[in-house]
């Protein structure tokens, strides 16, 4: 038996309210059950029972066992000091307050059905991926649909979190915070921790200043990236290292630890030298990169933003001194769709927030034009019968696998409280 089984049972009045009584045979009568707010404290606030003939008003804990209060050292915390019933599955123990007064006790158990049980072990019996496995595909679609908005925005206020922190460290410098998380999403997987190092460690008023010229730009994040060979052959190279040289000693810029950058398993198109010289071009091209980001609401606008080529180096490069067949080497679109998920619609909802402003329709209309992101999380969900459509699906099967399935909260989720009802 599982805590929120019972917080679910008490908090959608699943059991007989006819004739209760306190394991101490008392008559109780459930006025009000209380709010649940998952949060510290007592479990349910604001209760209003009966308890013979005197009313009480306060705070309701739930625990499979009654010793469980002692387990969680809730007698010495004050938060419980104003609990008015203690609600168990299994009395084995009393529970008393610190004037030693004895709290009341209700035995849940004798009084829930035994199809809700019988509901409860058939959700919470092992399956091969996550619980609902077999069922997921008969929820009601409009239970589903609204259950995915929540999720997906979920996932969004999870997604704005690392921004809103960036923008404390660089008193509200948006810009420069785009061009943190930027960096970070062109690493991918493996390179999005070393590249969100290396934005870091170039103060982005120095990025700013040098971004009317191309090579200055390329030459700040590849000398701060090591990538540089120690002995540069072509000439693009040695005018790089000079430039690099000569931008240090102007701008003071002091060379900090980066994880290394990794070139291993990835696809020319994705080497760590493409993504900085388009992220370069992308600065070079665009010099209040958030201003517009923050203006555009289509995904024909998006595109055409982040539609640029390479330098003419890195058209017939993909290595420093080692030359290959000449290529643009533009943003592929599934590139792009990344970071529209990730980073624009992340900023376009911190910004809106900050502003009080209320842009949730504009993106979820966005996020339904976007082709549905291909992973094994989705893969797999397809198989049980829920097909992520688009990207707003997708993000919300990811964030209802991640934060529910994984951590199984089913009776926290809409699909697990309506298989339960039904």
């Amino acid at each position: 038996m599982k805590e929120d089984f019972l917080h679910y049972v008490w908090q959608y009045k699943k059991f007989d309210f006819s004739n209760l009584t306190t394991v101490s045979g008392e008559p109780l009568t459930i006025v009000n059950s209380g709010t649940y707010l998952k949060q510290s404290g007592p479990d349910f606030f604001n209760a209003q029972i009966i308890i013979g003939n005197q009313k009480w008003a306060g705070n309701i804990e739930i625990h499979v066992k009654s010793s469980d209060w002692y387990l969680h050292h809730h007698e010495l915390d004050e938060n419980y000091d104003n609990v008015i019933l203690h609600v168990v599955w299994e009395n084995d123990a009393p529970i008393f307050r610190k004037d030693n007064s004895e709290i009341p006790v209700f035995n849940l158990k004798q009084y829930v059905s035994k199809d809700t049980l019988a509901s409860y072990w058939s959700l919470a019996s092992p399956k091969t991926w996550i619980y609902c496995e077999n069922q997921i595909k008969t929820i009601d679609s409009f239970i589903m649909l609204n259950w995915m908005e929540s999720l997906f925005f979920e996932r969004l206020e999870r997604k704005s979190i690392p921004i809103e922190r960036l923008l404390l460290e660089s008193e509200n410098d948006w810009e420069a915070v785009l061009f943190y998380m930027l960096a970070k999403n062109f690493g991918l997987n493996t390179n999005g921790e070393p590249f969100f190092q290396l934005a870091k460690s170039i103060p982005f008023s120095v990025l700013r200043k040098e971004s009317f010229e191309i090579e200055n730009l390329e030459a700040l994040l590849f000398g701060q990236a090591n990538l540089f060979p120690i002995d540069a052959e072509e000439n693009y190279t040695k005018d790089l290292k000079m430039r690099f040289y000569y931008l240090s000693q102007k701008h003071q810029l002091k060379k900090k630890s980066i994880e290394p950058i990794q070139f291993f398993k990835h696809r020319p198109d994705n080497f760590p030298t493409i993504r900085l010289a388009q992220m370069a071009m992308l600065y070079h091209k665009h010099q209040n990169l958030f201003s517009k980001i923050i203006e555009v609401k289509t995904l024909k606008e998006m595109y055409s933003l982040f539609a640029i080529s390479v330098s003419k180096y890195w058209q017939t490069h993909y290595q420093f001194d080692k030359v290959s067949p000449k290529k643009q080497k533009q943003f592929s679109k599934s590139f792009i769709d990344l970071l529209i998920i990730n980073t624009i619609v992340p900023f376009q909802f911190a910004y809106a927030k900050s502003q009080g402003k209320e842009i949730s329709e504009t993106i979820l209309e966005l996020m339904q034009t976007i082709v549905s992101e291909k992973n094994s999380i989705i893969e797999k969900f397809a198989n049980f019968g829920v097909k992520a459509q688009n990207t707003f699906e997708s993000q919300s099967l990811l964030q209802l696998k991640k934060e529910y399935c994984d951590q199984r909260k089913c009776l926290q989720c809409a699909i697990g409280i309506q298989l339960l009802k039904s």
